[in-house]
């Protein structure tokens, strides 16, 4: 499964998911000892009445609804950061990126991500051993860098067949100018022995 980004980019979302699995995995944790704090601090007796019961599931689903609550606004402030890394990059080069909040509910967009959650996570561990000989990408305060580096590269590339061409053009104005004195001289010596003639 693809999504459609180069393989540098395809890696820094391989590099998040990879993140955001293991907070989820502390969060379904978190939930996981809720209902086991539940069952170990107040399943102590054979029978409960129904306000015990109901007293329980309250207490429960306001420890959960809590943990939930909290982990989802992380996930927020997370997502902002990344957002905010990625946008200062792009400013940097004076670009202006744009997102499509629609586009975050979008079934089949949803589905492809999940589908190349599960091919890049749950493959064999053959597939791990060669992820873990991917070379390590360059820190995000490096990438402009690196493109800073090829722009001027290629601007001192353009500079140089600018230079060759300059000195094609004076090359040849200075043979068109040499011509051009030749015919002036051949021109008056014509001119002279015109004028010598017309005198005899």
């Amino acid at each position: 499964a693809e999504l459609g980004l180069n393989e540098h980019h395809q890696n820094e979302v391989i590099n998040y998911m990879r993140f955001a699995r293991f907070k989820r995995g502390l969060c379904l944790r978190t939930v996981d000892s809720c209902f086991q704090d539940l069952k170990d601090s107040r399943l102590v007796e054979e029978t409960f009445t129904v306000d015990e019961v109901t007293d329980m599931l309250d207490g429960l689903r306001t420890v959960v609804h809590s943990e939930v609550e909290s982990e989802l606004i992380n996930t927020t402030y997370t997502n902002v950061l990344l957002l905010r890394q990625l946008f200062s990059q792009a400013e940097k080069w004076y670009l202006k990126l744009q997102t499509d909040v629609s586009e975050l509910e979008n079934r089949e967009l949803l589905e492809q991500v999940a589908e190349f959650e599960k091919s890049e996570f749950t493959s064999s561990s053959k597939k791990v051993d060669t992820d873990l000989i991917k070379p390590k990408l360059a820190p995000l305060n490096e990438g402009g860098s690196e493109l800073l580096n090829k722009t001027v590269a290629c601007l001192q590339e353009e500079n140089e067949k600018l230079k060759t061409r300059l000195k094609t053009i004076e090359t040849q104005a200075t043979a068109a100018l040499d011509e051009k004195s030749k015919l002036e001289k051949s021109l008056k010596d014509l001119q002279m022995i015109q004028g010598d003639q017309k005198v005899n």
